[in-house]
């Protein structure tokens, strides 16, 4: 396993933790968790602060993904499995494949016998949506019906 997978899984375990005891201390544990390693410690922090930063966008994305269910029905190893993988696609500087791919693994080892093709259908939905055209627009235009090749440029 390398060391950033190693710091995924303890980014998963403070998430999960926050989900049900939002006052934790979860600096303390992460930093005891990666055994004080500075640079794992790094990484860890910046993809812990920046769900926390980014949360309610990436609950929103996420939400449209799973389609016709609320995020708070999904299980809560799933719902941050998602969360992180949605950060590190959408916000952070992982690839990303790689990020689906360490969502895969995340969710096989900790979720449910279901939890991986899940992960991997949701996290494909926002991978689509980040690279179609109209990831382009934005977010004050999404309400905008969607543009059909009656009104878009020849240019596409």
């Amino acid at each position: 396993m390398s060391r950033r997978s190693r710091v995924r899984q303890v980014v998963l375990q403070v998430l999960f933790q926050r989900d049900l005891n939002p006052g934790a201390d979860w600096e303390a544990f992460l930093s005891r968790r990666l055994l004080h390693r500075p640079e794992l410690v790094k990484f860890g922090n910046q993809l812990v602060q920046g769900i926390e930063q980014h949360r309610a966008e990436l609950d929103r994305r996420i939400e449209q993904a799973v389609r016709n269910w609320k995020l708070n029905r999904l299980s809560t190893t799933d719902r941050n499995v998602l969360r992180l993988a949605a950060f590190e696609m959408l916000k952070f500087d992982t690839p990303p494949k790689v990020a689906i791919n360490e969502a895969i693994e995340l969710a096989r080892r900790f979720g449910s016998k279901e939890s991986a093709a899940f992960v991997n259908g949701v996290l494909d939905r926002l991978f689509q949506e980040k690279h179609s055209p109209r990831s382009a627009v934005s977010s004050a235009a999404e309400s905008a019906p969607p543009i059909t090749p009656d009104n878009s440029s020849s240019n596409s």
